[in-house]
């Protein structure tokens, strides 16, 4: 009888997301896994067959489609082929692998480097490998859901604080006993609002109570600092963080996740975390894509200098028309919309003048605080963002955002 009950309630969840999406699908409100044919760089796409503005992507240098990097990746297949052998462990690890992970280590000012096979793998493997029971790690409210699930499956006492809150990060660091190992944990960029994290006020915290930094720069590599190495240089604070995480699919056009930090650390991953022992090699391809990305990024600074112009552009002409942007200082720019439906119309009277844009709603964010996840690029062009705040505003005003 107990079974029963929990397959109904099983079925019931299911029942539930399929009504959902069945409802918004008669409405036209179905935005999600659109097919896209054609990725024109960062700043265009072809949509359901129509030639769009791309709002919605995280490549935000524009270096998908780079020749440099197409080459890289071509050669790399034509040396090794599509795919490895297996583990790397126990099926050999190739060069490629090895300069991929030097490549990372010098870009980010670290002894060394773990790739694993995407970022979500990383952060899970990564937290739970290093903390365990009678540990603590202390979270952002509002860290990607990859960190979370992490946290939890270390078995450690998890313990969030106040999202960038640096008073209620130190209460959080006061109960936790002297005597344990402590890891604070918090995203660098924010990927639903935008904003940085306190760095400074953070490393000061763990210096005085002895925990272990670990910084989540999957929006910040190419977004922060001058040279795009990210939120360290971005504040001038040199080598301050322990765990140096990120992934290989947003400004790095590739696939994959890379944790950095000190050589013994890196070689205690390799052989004690199981996204590394357990998980496949990262293709060739991939490998050697990832690996140019960084180099290019180094090679032109241009592109960390037209992302500014484009995000001050964007973000000031949003504001000007009195939307809210929260606190982004970023590509990644929430326009708040306050309810789901306001979210969905807005998106759909963005996407009928050939704008890609998405909603994000609840459960996702909370209740109220609907908003449009749109991004800019290094590649887009200032009439461009000039068309979509005309766009957007308009629509803005008819809905009754602003």
């Amino acid at each position: 009888m107990e079974s029963n009950r929990a397959n109904d309630a099983v079925s019931q969840r299911i029942q539930a997301m399929v009504d959902r999406v069945t409802d918004l699908k008669a409405r036209e409100r179905y935005f999600y896994n659109m097919p896209v044919t054609e990725l024109r760089g960062g700043a265009r796409a072809i949509v359901n067959g129509r030639d769009m503005g791309m709002y919605a992507s995280y490549g935000y240098l524009g270096l998908l489609g780079h020749p440099r990097i197409g080459e890289a990746a071509k050669a790399a297949v034509d040396k090794y082929g599509t795919g490895t052998n297996g583990v790397r462990t126990l099926a050999g690890t190739l060069d490629l692998h090895i300069e991929l992970e030097q490549t990372i280590a010098d870009f980010k000012h670290a002894e060394a480097a773990v790739t694993y096979t995407s970022g979500y793998a990383t952060n899970l493997s990564v937290i739970s490998t290093l903390m365990g029971r009678g540990d603590w790690v202390i979270s952002d409210k509002y860290n990607h859901a990859s960190i979370v699930d992490g946290c939890m499956m270390s078995g450690a006492m998890f313990r969030r604080f106040k999202h960038n809150d640096m008073a209620d990060l130190e209460k959080r660091l006061k109960q936790a006993p002297s005597d344990v190992a402590k890891l604070v944990i918090a995203d660098a960029v924010f990927s639903m609002d935008g904003d940085i994290i306190d760095l400074p006020k953070v490393v000061e915290l763990c210096e005085k109570y002895d925990a272990w930094l670990m910084m989540d720069e999957a929006h910040s590599v190419g977004v922060l600092g001058k040279t795009g190495r990210g939120i360290e240089e971005h504040f001038g604070l040199g080598d301050v963080v322990d765990i140096k995480m990120g992934t290989l699919s947003k400004t790095i056009p590739s696939v994959g996740g890379y944790v950095a930090g000190k050589k013994d650390m890196m070689d205690y991953l390799r052989h004690a975390s199981r996204a590394y022992i357990f998980s496949a090699a990262l293709p060739p391809a991939q490998a050697a894509a990832a690996m140019e990305s960084f180099k290019v990024i180094l090679d032109e600074p241009w592109r960390m200098e037209s992302l500014q112009a484009n995000t001050d552009q964007f973000i000031g002409g949003l504001k000007a028309a009195g939307f809210d942007t929260m606190l982004t200082e970023t590509a990644i720019v929430p326009i708040l919309c306050g309810d789901d439906e306001r979210a969905y119309d807005l998106t759909a009277a963005c996407q009928a003048k050939d704008l890609f844009m998405l909603p994000v709603v609840s459960p996702a964010v909370p209740n109220g605080l609907a908003r449009l996840r749109s991004t800019v690029t290094a590649t887009h062009k200032t009439d461009e963002i000039a068309y979509a705040l005309e766009v957007i505003t308009k629509a803005g005003k008819e809905i009754g955002i602003i």
